[in-house]
């Protein structure tokens, strides 16, 4: 038995239902996060994604294996590649960048994210393929952008968080001095991405031609600041480290077995908190506390009444009383209770899929944020294999006659290494 049993399987779209994204093909040179994130999210929508990898072993994510299926699928690449199809190219041979070419110039969308010159070098970038297929939406996602000083500069998640202020504000109250665990930049530049491939898709009509798009990681890092960086704009003082709490108040509490995150922001949401849920109206009504401006000057006085009141109680009881009197809050979840909790089954959102014919029965799935009343996301593919699909896509996107395919493989143009795929 599998411990994917037990969870529900999906239910599947209406099969009358459009795709939002139907006949856009997306042609995809992408590797680790952030543009696989941002070409499954339009594989999503129901863009035919064709997975460009290199023979030897693909998407350098295929090797981050963490968990991993018994068919060997390691979880980091299944999590940002479902809903796609592989194809290998040696992109190093004429053969296979000659292939590379054609599926461009049948694109609706193109997506890379090479370090610095590689796709120039291949004769593949926007500039050497705009002629040939002067549509396409090409988008282009660096570390630093495509030009000047910083154009050569390598980047992943962390570091960008570094160098963008990110981890500076982490710092103190006991936090590590280290990244977020999770890759926060990586993900909203894939967002970003796919957000800006789609307005340049919807101005494609209006234009009459397709653009260049480019989203750089930095960039994307600076935006998460948010109105941090403003602040500091405007006062020129650093923010301060956090996530120290703050007297709103606001921040994490223990209760008698576990911790709630409060988030008081208001006046209003103060008083539902003193008043309705700890049934203290005295402290709405203290000159101490009854602004935010005299909560601020007094804020260790307020949090250690807050404190000692919560205690008395467990957090479930807490959660209850709070949600119940409107104020913001929630549990401190570790992963495994946030996977486990109502609200996951309520909105649906882990459910299992099938794995590749004949390979491992089921796979886990995590269900994207997206609801549409006419367009509901495509019903969900398991990530595929290195170059599961590579005969597929040259017989059915580039229409090539199986001599042609033959001779591709006898050039070398999908790699050195023999493969049983269905011709």
């Amino acid at each position: 038995m599998s411990r994917f049993d037990d969870l529900p399987s999906l239910t599947p779209r209406d099969v009358a239902a459009p795709l939002a994204l139907h006949d856009i093909l997306v042609v995809d040179f992408t590797q680790f996060i952030s543009g696989p994130y941002c070409t499954m999210i339009l594989a999503d929508f129901g863009a035919e994604v064709v997975k460009v990898e290199n023979p030897a072993h693909g998407d350098d994510f295929r090797l981050m294996k963490m968990a991993e299926l018994a068919s060997g699928d390691g979880a980091p690449f299944l999590w940002a590649n479902r809903n796609k199809r592989s194809v290998t190219l040696d992109l190093s041979h004429p053969a296979g960048r000659e292939v590379a070419a054609d599926l461009i110039k049948r694109a609706d969308v193109v997506v890379e994210n090479f370090s610095a010159g590689v796709m120039r070098r291949f004769g593949l970038d926007y500039d050497s393929v705009v002629a040939a297929n002067p549509a396409v939406v090409y988008c282009s996602i660096s570390a630093a952008g495509r030009h000047g000083t910083l154009s050569n500069r390598v980047a992943f998640d962390p570091v960008s968080q570094a160098e963008t202020g990110f981890i500076a504000l982490n710092r103190g109250s006991g936090v590590a001095d280290r990244a977020v665990n999770t890759p926060i930049v990586d993900l909203t530049t894939g967002m970003m991405a796919a957000m800006a491939i789609l307005a340049a898709l919807i101005a494609r009509p209006r234009l009459g031609k397709g653009q260049l798009v480019e989203i750089a990681m930095f960039d994307q890092g600076i935006n998460l600041l948010a109105y941090q960086a403003m602040n500091h704009l405007i006062s020129g003082l650093e923010p301060p480290a956090g996530p120290a709490r703050s007297p709103a108040p606001l921040g994490v509490f223990p209760t008698s077995d576990g911790e709630i995150y409060i988030c008081c922001a208001n006046d209003r949401t103060f008083r539902r908190l003193v008043v309705d849920a700890l049934g203290r109206g005295d402290l709405a009504d203290d000159p101490r506390f009854a602004s935010m401006a005299a909560r601020t000057a007094n804020g260790e006085a307020f949090l250690t009444i807050l404190a000692e009141i919560l205690l008395s109680d467990t957090r479930e009881a807490w959660l209850e009383k709070l949600r119940a009197s409107g104020v913001p809050v929630g549990p401190v979840a570790s992963v495994s209770e946030a996977l486990a909790s109502p609200e996951i089954a309520e909105r649906g959102l882990v459910s299992r899929i099938p794995h590749r014919p004949g390979v491992a029965g089921w796979a886990p799935h995590i269900v994207p944020p997206f609801r549409m009343s006419l367009t509901p996301v495509a019903d969900p593919v398991i990530a595929p294999a290195l170059g599961q699909h590579t005969v597929e896509v040259m017989r059915g996107v580039l229409g090539y006659a199986p001599s042609r395919i033959d001779e591709l493989a006898a050039l070398g143009a999908f790699g050195a290494v023999a493969r049983s795929w269905d011709r």
